[in-house]
């Protein structure tokens, strides 16, 4: 027995405590010149993407094509997109998943945004459905540009974030896609510092993207949802209410409960 647990002790990764993350976190700085190119490559996949959508299209004037940061923004960017979506409806979709992978690839807030324009310009189904995809893309993408360069990154920034969220990867591994979908499903920790984070700490792959195309849902279909009555929409607070946010706790709940049964009934 004794050596049983030597073994499975000595497999288990080591937990770091703040200080030694932070020292981690120096001294990866600066990165290295792999690093930076792996990065600038991604940006440059990206660039060349939107740039082919863009040239698809008719000459015009697009103007209006900026990164929505108000309601108004986004008032103004479906005025005009609407016009286009019926005659380049792919150019629109293509350019649309580009923007918002783009975004999450890279921390970039206002995605909200960009769901409550797929609600507006696509419908409720067709919306969650393109909203997710772009969302799970998005997250996946920052998972693996994380584990290439993320580690100073995140280190730096939050530091207390990370002992607590690698703290309780460790103690659920028997049940961590239930766990992870209630991160995803709750504002516990941010939706941006899990997908960096979570190669970091060792969530494997095939667990983060259940979690995200899962647990995005819910709160996809709310954002879409709003979308759709876009013109009574005064700010981005008014998406969640009380009822909303406690809809989305409990569904949260759920999702750990059985995580949580298992582990009262181990001797």
């Amino acid at each position: 027995m004794g050596h049983e647990q030597l073994e499975a002790s000595s497999s288990s990764p080591k937990l770091k405590s703040i200080d030694e993350i932070k020292q981690s976190a120096q001294s990866k700085f600066p990165l290295t010149f792999l690093e930076m190119a792996g990065a600038s490559g991604v940006v440059l996949f990206f660039a060349v993407g939107l740039a082919g959508v863009y040239l698809t299209l008719p000459d015009s004037d697009y103007s209006f094509l900026k990164l929505p940061r108000t309601i108004e923004d986004l008032h103004i960017l479906r005025n005009h997109l609407e016009s286009y979506t019926s005659d380049y409806t792919m150019q629109v979709l293509v350019g649309y998943c580009t923007v918002y992978i783009f975004m999450q690839t890279f921390m970039i807030p206002g995605t909200v945004f960009m769901s409550l324009l797929a609600g507006s310009l696509f419908g409720v189904s067709k919306g969650v459905a393109l909203v997710v995809f772009a969302a799970t893309a998005g997250a996946s993408s920052c998972y693996f540009l994380s584990h290439l360069i993320g580690r100073p990154l995140i280190s730096s920034l939050w530091p207390d974030k990370l002992v607590f969220f690698q703290d309780q990867v460790a103690k659920r591994r028997g049940g961590l896609l239930n766990y992870m979908l209630f991160l995803r499903l709750t504002p516990t920790l941010p939706n941006t510092f899990i997908n960096v984070a979570s190669p970091i700490v060792n969530v494997p792959y095939h667990i983060f993207f259940l979690a995200t195309s899962l647990g995005l849902i819910p709160a996809a279909y709310l954002t879409v949802r709003a979308g759709i009555a876009l013109g009574e929409l005064r700010s981005v607070g008014d998406l969640y209410d009380v009822r909303s946010i406690g809809t989305l706790f409990l569904i949260g709940l759920a999702s750990i409960t059985p995580t949580l049964m298992t582990n009262k009934n181990r001797p």
